[in-house]
């Protein structure tokens, strides 16, 4: 009996030895010695030696002077990677689409060919608000409540703002537990459409939208005020301005600047996506540096070109590029944008 115990014994050390000890130190080993850069998470450090991220990963990227991912589901972040896994029929993904497109997309042909549509979906929601439709943002929120829901949850500003206007408008919150008894303590989410159409009949040709300021001391701050211009109704209002103009000849966007990826974290975008950024941030960099725009956008279509890579060394698929490494070059090359 003893004789098999303390071979068992024996056997479950040495096992223990070899995949517990021997086997994590061999492939420690050979990861650091022939593979440092990958086994240690493909890290990337900024100008100033600090790690800014993994090339792995993607990132948010908001200046204008950056060029931007790939839309994220999972908000970039790594421990929450998923797809957004909402059917081609649904109107989230429509919305989704639409608010990326209303700031950048550009007309195709026509007196306006090359010139971006966002100034003439401003003007028509202003017009539309003054004129046509006085209640237009009341009407977008009766039509698709969850989006309006949506963007009373996107920010605990939008939320806080929202229970400000509950507080100062108490027989509007007392009609609504009147007429909705499922929700005798509405929250601000619940008041989301009674909200924008008391908005609406208040602030005509208006929206509210985030506001920033110098405060005290210098400091900037933001708040959120009535608005009738900017990326909000840029990108929130394109889907009906869109709706009201279907034979406007549209440019075509590439694919991935607008769809996500099946990981939410995919840290290459086309070349084509980059290009289609490109004077963006060239005229943003050619802002900052005062110099020429024409030979700014040239040297980073240079550094473009330079970055971008199909896979299998060019055997297979399209060119891609690293939108971290691509921005830490312009950073190296131009400094920090303002």
């Amino acid at each position: 009996m003893w004789k098999i115990i303390s071979r068992s014994i024996l056997l479950a050390a040495v096992s223990i030895v070899v995949c517990c000890v021997a086997y994590p130190l061999v492939l420690w080993a050979i990861g650091q010695t022939i593979f440092p850069f990958q086994a240690n998470g493909s890290l990337l450090k900024g100008p100033d030696g600090a790690v800014v991220g993994s090339r792995l990963i993607a990132q948010p990227f908001t200046k204008d002077g950056y060029f931007q991912p790939r839309p994220s589901a999972a908000s970039y972040d790594a421990s929450a990677s998923s797809s957004s896994a909402l059917s081609a029929n649904n109107y989230a993904l429509r919305d989704r689409v639409a608010r990326v497109l209303g700031p950048i997309v550009k007309y195709q042909s026509g007196p306006k060919a090359g010139q971006p549509v966002a100034p003439d979906v401003e003007q028509w929601f202003q017009k539309d608000t003054f004129q046509g439709n006085p209640h237009l943002v009341g009407q977008w929120a009766d039509l698709h409540n969850s989006l309006a829901q949506a963007w009373v949850n996107a920010d605990p500003k939008n939320g806080a703002y929202v229970d400000d206007w509950a507080k100062k408008h108490p027989a509007i919150v007392a009609q609504f537990i009147k007429d909705t008894p499922a929700t005798p303590a509405p929250k601000a989410a619940d008041l989301a459409m009674v909200f924008f159409k008391d908005f609406s009949s208040a602030n005509p040709g208006k929206f509210p939208s985030a506001v920033t300021k110098p405060g005290p001391e210098g400091k900037p701050v933001t708040a959120l005020e009535p608005v009738k211009e900017g990326s909000d109704i840029q990108s929130i209002f394109f889907d009906m301005w869109r709706n009201e103009h279907a034979d406007a000849a549209l440019q075509e966007i590439p694919g991935d600047l607008v769809t996500t990826s099946a990981s939410g974290l995919d840290p290459h975008i086309s070349l084509e996506n980059a290009e289609y950024q490109l004077d963006r941030v060239a005229a943003k960099w050619a802002a900052d540096l005062k110099q020429d725009p024409g030979t700014v956008r040239q040297e980073i279509e240079q550094i473009l070109q330079k970055n971008a890579a199909a896979p299998f060394n060019g055997l297979a698929g399209e060119k891609f590029v690293n939108v971290l490494e691509v921005n830490l070059v312009l950073r190296k090359r131009f400094g920090q944008p303002s």
